[in-house]
């Protein structure tokens, strides 16, 4: 399955973006998705995962009750909806995939992701 992440960009604190990770190549219902982000000089963070029906979703400490993730499998496309952006969010969001069964507590380790986009770059300003 190929990804591709969009939806990034200059916000300021306290803005909104959606995300949006489009796929193709492959039977989208059967991949679990997660959203990862990276900031220069860091290691890959996770953000949020959603299962295969998104029937039940996980999302980091750090971006709880501000971001959501979603998906639409007739659109083989995910979100992930920010609300109430911090200049900590700045970042590349990466979106990725694999094909598990697994819930959520699974899905939360970059390395078990065999699929990856190229990433939108995501930057709030204070």
């Amino acid at each position: 399955v190929q990804l591709q992440a969009s939806g990034g960009g200059l916000v300021q604190a306290g803005d909104s973006l959606r995300l949006s990770c489009a796929a193709s190549g492959g039977d989208f219902s059967r991949f679990a998705l997660g959203w990862f982000r990276q900031a220069p000089g860091k290691e890959r963070e996770f953000v949020a995962a959603i299962t295969r029906s998104g029937g039940s979703t996980e999302s980091a400490d750090s971006v709880k009750g501000r971001f959501t993730i979603s998906r639409d499998n007739t659109k083989k496309t995910a979100y992930l909806q920010m609300n109430s952006l911090k200049p900590e969010d700045t970042a590349v969001y990466l979106c990725a995939a694999r094909s598990t069964i697994l819930t959520v507590p699974a899905l939360v380790r970059a390395h078990d992701y065999s699929y990856w986009g190229q990433g939108t770059q995501v930057t709030v300003s204070s």
